[in-house]
């Protein structure tokens, strides 16, 4: 097979080597093309490096080629992936730095919440800028593939006002599997087969089956609180399950941002969440875990390229689900996992018009999704207060509208929940002011809400969060991970 894959912000470099490894472990794919953009010329020429040296290693036909002209990229490309984040590490921070000031505690802050929804402000745009490209440029009826979050904004983007052909991917139902295998004492994930249904980050397991039989709420409660590990992990996870009865695919931190109940008050925060590693709740912990690893590769870039010389491992192709979307649709191998997609009657009790993450099947004729679902009401209504939030904020980006976008800052379960109206509507202004090179479209905004920020009253804080760490050095990373061989 001869076929070509775009990747854009291929400068994510480990996981583009990933997404590279998982596909050329499929027999047929040894032909491709891989043709990589991102903005950073940088970042493209280390990475480039390394997928050339898996190349020479593994003594494969594969091209890879790289450019900063997107379009060039694209050009004939039968798929298309993205795995962006426009602004950067540096407009990441001031997504979780203002909203700290108004105490609002973020771990991640890039789904909703009042980080995530301007994220999804800096992304909406080029994500349609990508989709022009695609349609002008790239194969007839290409597909696009989306591991970009906020990942409901940006396929409800692509798929509603870019006209393309779109699925959103993510890996936080695989890993969610993994843990409940592991707390029912499975050998291996295999064993548990599931109905895992709702939206990116707040999917929920609503029917589990191990080995044939079906495991119930207190089952699955006493094996989680039973774990060494996972009770003190993912408190506020099981104290959901317990609540909802049935267990969330996303991380204790990660949950704790969705809902309007866990992160409100400091001393809530730290009764609920875990410091053992940032997925836990830490305060900014994914800025922090993203700012590390950037200056890890950084350093010790030829480490990473002389582990690109081993040998292509078929047994440690990973279970992220490109390489299994594309392997189904071009050999008619089929596969079964969660994809976001345009909902349309899927999950009965969602909008339609939502982007759903529900079990679907791949083979030569697309993606096939199991209809006919409905969530318990208790999920569904947890779902609906981040449907609306989202839909309001692809309005807003869409059309520039900074009134709509603080309405949808105001309706987020967790913003709601800690901050009055006039610090959403101040807050709303200085993120937009601070972050207004990756927001054409409020360029029009930008100097009323400068004038409104030189005359407001509302009091803010300068405060770090409830459990804040600081980045670590190299020096402290290398002694890290030295303590961690030498333990392990």
């Amino acid at each position: 097979m001869s076929f070509k894959i775009a990747i854009i912000g291929a400068g994510s470099v480990g996981f583009t080597k990933k997404l590279f490894t998982d596909i050329l472990c499929v027999p047929e794919f040894k032909d491709i093309e891989f043709a990589l953009t991102d903005v950073s010329e940088h970042n493209l020429g280390m990475i480039k490096a390394i997928l050339d040296r898996i190349v020479e290693a593994n003594n494969l036909p594969t091209k890879v080629t790289a450019t900063t002209n997107r379009r060039e990229a694209l050009e004939g490309a039968r798929y298309i992936i993205s795995c962006v984040r426009v602004g950067g590490l540096e407009a990441y921070a001031d997504d979780i730095r203002i909203p700290l000031k108004y105490g609002i505690d973020q771990c991640v802050g890039d789904t909703i919440c009042a980080g995530g929804i301007l994220y999804g402000q800096r992304n909406i745009p080029v994500i349609l800028d990508f989709c022009k490209d695609i349609g002008e440029v790239a194969e007839t009826g290409a597909k696009f593939l989306n591991y970009a979050n906020p990942m409901a904004m940006n396929t409800w983007a692509a798929i509603e006002y870019g006209k393309v052909d779109t699925v959103g991917l993510c890996h936080g139902v695989q890993h969610g599997a993994e843990q409940i295998a592991e707390v029912l004492g499975a050998k291996s994930p295999k064993e548990l087969d599931y109905v895992c249904s709702g939206i990116n980050h707040q999917t929920w397991f609503i029917e589990l089956r191990l080995n044939g039989r079906p495991i119930g709420k207190d089952e699955l409660v006493a094996a989680f609180e039973a774990h060494p590990v996972y009770s003190k992990q993912e408190k506020l996870r099981i104290d959901v399950l317990k609540r909802f009865g049935v267990y969330s695919t996303e991380s204790n931190g990660h949950l704790s941002e969705y809902l309007p109940w866990y992160r409100k008050r400091p001393d809530e925060i730290t009764r609920w969440i875990d410091m053992s590693d940032w997925i836990h709740g830490e305060t900014g912990g994914y800025l922090r875990y993203s700012t590390e690893t950037r200056n890890w590769f950084e350093t010790e870039y030829p480490q990473f390229l002389e582990a690109a010389s081993k040998p292509i491992d078929p047994a440690r192709r990973s279970n992220e689900h490109a390489s299994h979307i594309l392997e189904a649709l071009e050999t008619n191998r089929v596969y079964r996992g969660h994809f976001n997609v345009k909902n349309n009657g899927v999950i009965a009790n969602l909008p339609q018009d939502a982007i759903i993450e529900s079990p679907g099947f791949v083979d030569r004729f697309g993606i096939n999704m199991a209809a006919g679902i409905t969530l318990p009401e208790a999920c569904a209504a947890t779902c609906m207060a981040s449907i609306n939030v989202q839909r309001m904020s692809v309005h807003a980006a869409i059309a520039g509208d900074i009134d709509l976008l603080k309405l949808a800052v105001l309706h987020d379960p967790l913003v709601g929940a800690v901050s009055t109206p006039e610090e959403v509507w101040q807050m709303v202004d200085e993120m937009v002011v601070a972050q207004a090179a990756w927001l054409p479209q409020y360029a029009d905004a930008v100097p009323a809400a400068k004038e409104r920020l030189s005359k407001s009253k509302v009091k803010t804080r300068e405060w770090a969060g409830a459990a804040r760490r600081s980045v670590r050095s190299i020096e402290e990373l290398r002694a890290e991970k030295a303590a961690l061989k030498q333990a392990g």
